[in-house]
């Protein structure tokens, strides 16, 4: 981290954003101009080594990015699916090979076959299909899954209507916001990106702070293959969202709210900005709102490719306009964030909530669910269930009852699920009896809730190239910032690959070493949660693997 950096990047504030200027200079062929990197640097008074470094970065900046039309999702969900590859063939006989790029989670999980083509999403079952989408400007984007909750309805309850919904944001601005704070404690909430940090200590750190400006984040990077629970509520209930972002603001004495929406969910963009929209149209932002002592506006930031980005930090860096790396802490961002002022980064689920919580009471809210895992949480299920989508669970609801009664069971023999993500843990499909959504019971049993996002693996998809697979996406996602997982990330993906293709066998304390080296040498948990579902696979399905290791 420079704080030099940040403070150059931060003296134009968000209006003019160094990392949205990078950005508008890639959108014509795929990457900055070496023109346009010297320009943008003059203008932030940073060095020429800053702008290239950043924009050389992301997958859609980079210059191995230029000229693509046309991009495929390689996340697990679809490579598990088996169908990416008659999907990359088919596009192969309409495109040049140079003009095909990847999207790591297209939020398709539930149907597959996902593809990018001119700022939308699409899901394709056939070549037929594709050639329809490519030669007509329709509505072939659209998409449906199932929406459910079972139980409370705290997330994908109906949308009352605009006035309604906001009648109590025009309560609780005129309200000593130490109330606000205090419900959100008694609710409980943890975090539902996947740290399952408390909401209320991060809102009253950031509180506590002194600074002329403090800011709320969005943290709408969901790039864990396999959710798309996150791309839900920005598209069909983004006031959800907003709201409780103003609600942060105004505990947390700040002023901005950005939304860093990933760029892999183009339409979240629109629907969240038509929703601004209407903030603005009904005077509900700006300064002295309704005439209180609460200011605050929005801005949304459009990522540009990198999974890293869901970790707080790098997400800071990435607004700045430097590298996404993962910086050391402390100072912890509510003390010394974005532009080195105080900042609160919270996940789209969990801000989500705060409508519910104080509408209904922090008590009523740690009511639902368990003592240490209140509220409710979405699932997603992806198209191995008979019924994939979205399900909205109270806590501590068994694993069993939600994929066998609310996803209708597997369409196909599974052998084990991915939850939490590539970094989430590998549970075998006879430890769905032991297991319920929350944290300790996850915990307990050695793997990991994360975002909830469920990826099966079939029966007959080998776990050496599950394996292959985690390791080069870790790989490629990392930020490069610390040695064990720059490089342990790397060396994991050629021992399986190895294996994989029969060159060479794995040697097992070398392997076990490395796991070690990743996960307490790490920075942050992309590299030092890999380990988790590597040895979960070592742990359940050793008779399976065992034949691509060295003999003892």
């Amino acid at each position: 981290m420079s704080k030099n950096l940040s403070e150059l990047s931060g003296r134009k504030g968000l209006e003019t954003n160094l990392f949205e200027e990078l950005g508008i200079a890639s959108q014509a062929n795929g990457t900055p101009s070496k023109a346009d990197l010297e320009r943008i640097a003059s203008e932030f008074l940073v060095g020429k080594s800053t702008t290239y470094g950043t924009a050389t970065f992301y997958d859609f900046m980079k210059p191995e990015n230029q000229n693509k039309k046309v991009y495929v999702c390689n996340g697990t969900a679809c490579v598990c699916s088996g169908k990416q590859a008659a999907v990359t063939s088919a596009l192969e006989s309409r495109f040049d090979s140079s003009e095909i790029g990847h999207m790591t989670c297209l939020g398709r999980c539930h149907e597959n076959g996902a593809f990018h083509y001119h700022g939308k999403n699409y899901s394709a079952k056939s070549a037929e299909e594709i050639d329809t989408i490519l030669s007509s400007d329709s509505h072939g984007n659209k998409d449906k899954y199932h929406v459910e909750a079972n139980g409370t309805a705290v997330l994908t309850s109906p949308f009352p209507g605009f006035d309604s919904y906001y009648a109590l944001l025009k309560k609780v601005i005129f309200e000593d916001s130490i109330h606000a704070l205090s419900e959100i404690k008694k609710a409980n909430i943890r975090g539902r990106g996947g740290a399952g940090f408390p909401m209320g200590i991060k809102l009253e750190s950031c509180r506590n702070e002194v600074a002329e400006q403090k800011f709320i984040i969005c943290n709408a990077d969901e790039g864990d293959p396999g959710a798309y629970s996150d791309r839900y509520l920005l598209e069909e209930r983004p006031h959800s969202v907003l709201f409780g972002m103003m609600v942060a603001g105004f505990v947390t004495r700040a002023d901005y709210g950005i939304l860093y929406i990933r760029a892999e969910y183009p339409e979240a963009v629109d629907i969240v900005q038509n929703a601004i929209n209407e903030l603005i149209e009904h005077q509900l932002l700006g300064d002295h709102i309704l005439g209180s002592n609460f200011s605050f506006n929005f801005k949304i930031i459009r990522a540009q490719g990198a999974y890293i980005c869901g970790e707080e930090t790098a997400l800071i860096n990435s607004i700045e306009g430097q590298r996404p790396e993962v910086r050391t802490r402390p100072p912890y961002p509510t003390q010394q964030g974005l532009f080195n002022k105080p900042t609160v980064v919270n996940n789209v689920e969990t801000l989500a909530a705060i409508h519910y919580i104080l509408e209904n009471g922090g008590e009523h809210y740690a009511s639902i669910g368990t003592a240490k895992s209140s509220g409710t949480k979405l699932v997603c299920l992806d198209s191995f269930f008979n019924r994939p989508g979205i399900y909205e669970v109270e806590m501590g609801t068994p694993l069993s009852e939600v994929f066998n009664q609310l996803g209708g069971g597997f369409k196909s023999s599974v052998k084990a699920m991915q939850i939490g993500g590539p970094l989430g843990g590998l549970v075998p499909v006879e430890k769905i009896t032991s297991l319920s959504i929350d944290f300790e019971s996850f915990a307990n049993e050695g793997f990991l809730l994360g975002h909830a996002s469920v990826v099966c693996i079939p029966s007959d998809f080998p776990m050496v190239k599950f394996i292959e697979h985690l390791f080069d996406f870790a790989a490629f996602e990392s930020c490069g910032k610390c040695f064990p997982c720059r490089l342990g990330t790397k060396r994991g993906h050629e021992m399986f690959k190895n294996a994989a293709e029969g060159t060479s066998k794995i040697d097992r304390e070398l392997l076990n070493d490395l796991l070690h080296t990743l996960q307490i040498g790490s920075l942050c948990a992309h590299g030092g949660g890999i380990p988790l579902p590597v040895q979960n696979a070592l742990t359940y399905f050793d008779t399976e693997l065992k034949s691509y290791f060295k003999a003892n």
